[in-house]
């Protein structure tokens, strides 16, 4: 199928240049990416959290992530938090998704659940609740990448989330690279799940870690990443030279960076100067 171009870069971001295509010859970057409650249903970018705020793709103490739940654990959380009306929605939208699978027609109406989850169920629920439908539908790669490419950001998120239990191969990747070209960071962290840890090769992945810096995304978010960064001497190669950039262009090196630098070689790392995590 053709898939349109993606959306542009968010305004506001960062000047300097993208590690994506600076560092690169080539094209590219669950309860584990992002918390279950979505506190917001517009399509543009989540800022970075602040202080009284968890990170994008950390959870509160006792809960799990998007990407790693069960189906049956997320559907616990949900319903535990919805009012009367919401929970018979989602148990509507659900024996529907199930009773009609894959595609029917030129939309399946699971597919128009999937746009109304943020409506029925809140913007704190809207995210597991489609993710749950996706569940459901056994929606397989081809119907994931129909609702990707034609949905909102949020629509977006929930396939991405969705990835690692219903796709088992590679076939989801050309909708992780997709979103790893944007620079919207809630799309970017749950692009970083347990699906992009298992599917994404060395390069791709490297610069995945890199958009997240760029981007200000948490490596909390990154899935399995003490794992991947291990010994990985071109990470730290990459990270040295990002550093090098930000530092010669008088900004500020991310403090994460250093973070994932000594995750690549603790003992030959040296310490992070005071003045790089203000």
């Amino acid at each position: 199928m053709t898939h349109p171009r993606t959306s542009p870069a968010t305004p506001g971001a960062d000047t300097a240049a993208d590690p994506l295509t600076d560092h690169a010859a080539d094209p590219l970057t669950d309860h584990a990416a992002d918390t279950l409650t979505d506190h917001a249903t517009g399509t543009g970018p989540r800022p970075a959290a602040g202080p009284s705020e968890p990170a994008p793709g950390t959870t509160s103490p006792g809960t799990t992530t998007l990407a790693a739940a069960t189906p049956a654990e997320l559907r616990d959380h949900v319903t535990a938090g919805l009012d009367d009306p919401a929970r018979g929605w989602l148990r509507r939208a659900l024996d529907e998704a199930a009773a009609h699978p894959g595609t029917h027609g030129p939309i399946s109406v699971w597919e128009l659940r999937i746009a109304e989850a943020g409506r029925r169920c809140g913007p704190e629920h809207a995210d597991a609740a489609r993710v749950l439908i996706l569940h459901a539908a056994r929606a397989d790669a081809e119907a994931l990448s129909r609702v990707y490419y034609q949905g909102t950001g949020a629509e977006r998120r929930a396939v991405l989330y969705a990835l690692p239990h219903l796709v088992p191969g590679p076939e989801g990747l050309p909708l992780v690279e997709d979103a790893l070209r944007t620079n919207d960071t809630r799309l970017l962290t749950a692009a970083v799940g347990p699906y992009a840890a298992r599917h994404l090769d060395a390069h791709q992945w490297r610069h995945a870690v890199l958009k997240c810096l760029f981007t200000g995304v948490p490596v909390d978010a990154v899935a399995d990443l003490d794992h991947r960064a291990e010994g990985d001497t071109e990470l730290a190669r990459m990270l040295t030279d990002y550093a090098a950039e930000r530092t010669a262009a008088g900004r500020t090196v991310p403090a994460d960076l250093h973070r994932v630098l000594t995750l690549t070689d603790p003992p030959a790392t040296p310490s992070a100067p005071a003045a790089d995590h203000g």
